[in-house]
């Protein structure tokens, strides 16, 4: 944690309003063990919320990663009610890009295209956005002039509580964002539902394009300039980075694309001033806080403050076996590795050219044989990804002595994809933009990747196929593989396999319900109002 606000994360949290779900309410609103009037009562207490608020997407509970988590139910803390971990895996774990050893209930499902309406992992996922939403709304409602001055809060703190109304409605938007990327509708809640007074009302994918879009434009004005807010905290930057992003799967979302839209958002974002940090691996690394003017918005991880299983120490320690020394922790968990058919994007995958192929070679070797994977549950096979790593680019101490917990930041959005999402977005025939500037963004990106002008491309080579192929190379495991995949009509056709796609070694084509995740089953059963996904 590099930031002031997130500090209360490991001094606060106590007060913050503790909220709770059972199993069988996993769609239910979740009760209040910390009453409104106690947790809001002081302007600390708010602050202790906000941090909260931003901490859900961290960290899985006030306690640590083994004591009170914020939803229960029989489910995994580590595994399957952290956001990051559980994005990621619904992100990347269906596609080229990872592929898991671990036997753990139904993972393999979703590297497999199998998954059910049964499945704990997704259970998970649909609670932890909605649980962060919930916590979100009761902080709007606490945060009205009202109640400010019910409360004797004002001058400068109150000022600071009215400011962060608009931070907090982007992270609801951006929660929802994340319902209608994978289960295409949600469960629907605003400030203006009261708690337990009625089951939650199911919303559409394209009425939920429309609010999140009408939110985020909404807030635009009382949100921080781009770039000026602490790191950590959300300003306009992260706002037009997620339009931009939506915009470029607005086709898939809502069946019209808004490619003109990805284009402006996209530029707005490039012309407020972020810059590529030096050094590929460096943005991935556990001091990567001094990238901030590379990312609008990061999650915040520490290894002491912030301690869980399911953030960025996931993914250092889930990527590495014996040899986890080298990504800078204390043990490896030999579990997730890429395939052949991702890394075969890089012509060399030693790093010696493009800096972004970073894949172990001290112990499992580079040859033809160490890619192919005979047995999905042996670590040992296939490509490891060696991406992020818990070592600091200034060789300083990381904040965990035992290296037990990652101090790496999570990138939710980067510039390089904005300049991906520009180019894109041109060759689809949006207008605002030109293939010119589209091929100097594209060229910025691969002039970091090879430290000088030998890997630039010319305007012959700028195609969409380009383009997907250098999103593989540039944001494999940030999460996007799936969205673009999809996006692509590549998810779940024949017309692209790669190994153990559909639970067959070579590959196969699946259903095409797949492109989206089913609702939960046990959400069905708390809430008459949901409809499940078509198939499943």
């Amino acid at each position: 944690m590099k930031n002031k606000l997130i500090k209360y994360v490991a001094g606060l949290l106590v007060m913050a309003m503790a909220v709770s779900s059972c199993a069988k309410k996993l769609d239910l609103y979740p009760t209040n063990d910390l009453t409104p009037e106690k947790a809001y009562a002081t302007a600390a207490g708010y602050k202790s919320v906000l941090a909260k608020i931003y901490g859900t997407l961290s960290i899985t509970g006030n306690a640590g990663p083994a004591g009170n988590p914020d939803i229960s139910g029989g489910l995994d803390e580590g595994s399957q009610v952290a956001f990051i971990r559980m994005l990621f895996n619904c992100e990347e774990l269906p596609t080229d890009e990872a592929v898991v050893s671990w036997n753990d209930q139904t993972i393999h499902d979703f590297h497999n295209l199998k998954f059910t309406s049964a499945d704990p992992f997704l259970k998970g996922i649909y609670a932890r956005p909605i649980y962060n939403i919930t916590l979100i709304n009761e902080y709007l409602r606490e945060s009205t002039d009202a109640k400010l001055a019910e409360r004797g809060i004002s001058g400068s703190d109150a000022a600071d509580i009215k400011n962060s109304v608009a931070e907090v409605r982007f992270l609801r938007a951006f929660n929802y964002w994340v319902m209608m990327d994978l289960f295409g509708k949600s469960t629907f809640i605003t400030e203006d539902d009261k708690v337990g007074a009625n089951l939650p009302r199911e919303i559409s994918r394209n009425d939920l394009f429309a609010y999140i879009e009408t939110e985020l434009k909404a807030i635009d004005g009382d949100l921080a300039p781009a770039r000026t807010i602490e790191y950590g905290r959300v300003d306009q930057g992260a706002a037009w980075a997620l339009l931009a992003r939506m915009y470029l799967n607005a086709g898939v979302y809502t069946g019209t694309t808004r490619y003109t839209d990805a284009i402006t958002y996209a530029k707005k974002v490039i012309d407020a001033g972020y810059t590529l940090y030096p050094g590929y691996a460096r943005v991935f690394m556990a001091d990567n806080d001094k990238a901030k003017n590379e990312f609008m918005f990061a999650i915040n991880c520490d290894g002491v403050k912030t301690q869980a299983y399911g953030n960025t120490t996931f993914f250092v320690h889930a990527a590495c076996g014996n040899d986890n020394a080298e990504y800078g922790v204390g043990g490896g968990w030999f579990g997730y590795r890429s395939t052949a058919a991702h890394v075969s994007l890089f012509t060399d995958l030693t790093g010696a050219t493009d800096q972004r192929a970073m894949f172990t070679t001290s112990k499992y070797g580079t040859g033809p044989a160490q890619l192919v994977i005979n047995d999905v549950s042996n670590f040992e096979q296939g490509p490891h990804v060696k991406k992020y790593v818990n070592i600091r680019s200034d060789g300083g101490p990381v904040s965990d002595s035992k290296k037990d917990f990652a101090d790496v930041d999570f990138p939710v959005f980067r510039l390089p994809e904005m300049y991906l999402i520009y180019a894109e977005a041109v060759l689809r025939g949006g207008t605002g933009g030109d293939v010119a500037t589209a091929l100097s963004y594209m060229n910025l990106i691969r002039e970091r990747a090879y430290g000088n002008t030998s890997g630039n491309i010319s305007t012959g080579q700028l195609t969409l196929q380009y383009i997907l192929d250098e999103r593989g190379r540039e944001l494999y495991w940030e999460g996007h593989r799936r969205t673009d995949l999809i996006r692509y009509g590549l998810l779940t056709t024949g017309a692209y396999l790669w190994p153990w796609k559909g639970g067959v070694s070579s590959g196969t084509a699946v259903d095409s319900k797949y492109n989206l995740f089913p609702i939960p089953a046990s959400n069905l059963v708390a809430n008459p109002n949901l409809t499940q996904n078509p198939g499943y």
